[in-house]
């Protein structure tokens, strides 16, 4: 019997022979995954990582149970003592589930960087297990915590070499500004309510905000005169998105007000945030979040303001490779060691363990290969130098350094191999 990987999922390889596949090279996911971790440390976030499944009550709680995550994507089954349990379909609950229990809701910055499952349709920059970074920033609600989430990202990118990225920002207001938005907008929608697609028909009454994120070419064109929701802001809400957005324009940090853009989940409020690529076609969001007062309060924990985001790792590397933008090689060998005979396999084994200790990334060959077949599989491997190691080169103390690149031998001895080493 042949084993394939499931459907949605996907192997991160050493090198993907795919060109198409060239994202899932482990290299560049090595690299992306470094330069998240130094940045979330110069903004003052410390890492945070909670299981893989969590009970799904806290999902259906913090999500919202009418929502397509809950309704349609979440991977839920029942464990022996027949407990309803959920693989994480995203990070926010997780992380406030955490802190709640643990009391710490008082002013953290944390950051996540871990799996998440969604049962969702098969296509380009969308998987049923995808990669994300998030933050999470509890206890402030100064507008100023806001600006320096959506700078985070908007950094991280940038430092990755991605161009041409739009920031699209809103404010969905708190409830009570959605109270009287939702009511507005059902008025505006009821005289087209049966030209409504069906998905969205079934939202008018649950959630009719999420119209406005619909796809459908039907509700696009009928949402087109739809009121927005910025017109519905009272004077705290609005004064709070206006100082996100000055914060945002003294930083040179480019924005675009997007009325229609109110996020899937349903604990978002008042600011709400999305960074896009016009290099990934329909799916095109690199990530994106927001401000969710409630949620703890909700979750059982005290009344503390947070704010936070989503970015999928998936979707970045996909993204630079399409701009060009730097990425490393793919498992950079300095040194590749040929022993040729037994006498010499020990004394190298030895020789390649002193490299390592001085951090220097070498191999040597145990297979015993013929010396032509070595050398072509270190050619292969795409090692910089190799060194051939036989009974003569242990009687001299004397080896050829052969630089693979060019073609030029340098004789070192033996015992000089590791100082070389550091500085080729």
């Amino acid at each position: 019997m042949e084993y394939r990987i499931a459907k949605g999922v996907f192997d991160i390889l050493p090198h993907d022979p795919d060109t198409k596949g060239r994202w899932r090279s482990s290299a560049y996911w090595h690299y992306v995954e470094k330069q998240i971790h130094e940045i979330a440390r110069e903004f003052g976030f410390s890492e945070i990582r909670t299981p893989l499944f969590e009970s799904t009550e806290l999902f259906t709680r913090s999500i919202g149970a009418t929502s397509d995550i809950v309704t349609k994507e979440m991977y839920t089954f029942f464990d022996k003592a027949n407990r309803s349990l959920t693989l994480r379909p995203e990070g926010t609950a997780p992380v406030m589930r955490s802190l709640i229990e643990k009391k710490l809701c008082t002013q953290q910055k944390v950051y996540y960087l871990y799996s998440m499952f969604r049962y969702e349709r098969q296509q380009a920059g969308r998987y049923r297990q995808h990669h994300q970074f998030g933050i999470e920033a509890v206890g402030n609600a100064s507008p100023y915590q806001d600006a320096e989430g959506i700078i985070l990202l908007y950094t991280l990118l940038t430092r990755l070499g991605l161009k041409n990225l739009t920031l699209h920002l809103n404010s969905i207001g708190d409830s009570i500004d959605r109270n009287a938005y939702r009511t507005a907008l059902q008025n505006f929608l009821k005289p087209y309510f049966k030209c409504l697609s069906v998905e969205s028909q079934a939202r008018f009454e649950t959630n009719p905000l999420r119209i406005l994120d619909s796809k459908d070419s039907r509700d696009i064109e009928i949402t087109q005169n739809a009121p927005f929701i910025l017109e519905f802001l009272r004077d705290e809400t609005k004064s709070h998105f206006e100082t996100v957005c000055a914060l945002l324009k003294n930083e040179g940090v480019y924005f675009n007000v997007n009325p229609k853009l109110v996020r899937g989940l349903d604990y978002y409020n008042r600011t709400v945030f999305e960074i896009t690529s016009e290099h990934l076609g329909a799916q095109n969001a690199l990530g994106g979040g927001g401000r969710y007062d409630g949620l703890i309060k909700d979750l059982g924990g005290p009344d503390t303001p947070a704010f936070g985001f989503g970015a999928g790792l998936e979707r970045i590397i996909q993204a630079m490779l399409a701009q060009g933008a730097y990425l490393p090689e793919e498992g950079i060998l300095q040194l590749y060691m040929i022993p040729l005979g037994e006498k010499a396999f020990a004394p190298s084994f030895h020789l390649l363990n002193q490299l390592r200790n001085q951090h220097i990334v070498a191999q040597m060959d145990f297979s015993e290969k013929k010396l032509k077949s070595a050398m072509k599989f270190a050619n292969q491997i795409k090692a910089q130098y190799v060194v051939v190691i036989g009974e003569e080169e242990l009687k001299t103390g004397k080896i050829s350094l052969k630089n693979m690149k060019t073609g030029e031998n340098k004789e070192v001895s033996i015992d000089q191999l590791v100082e070389t080493m550091k500085h080729v």
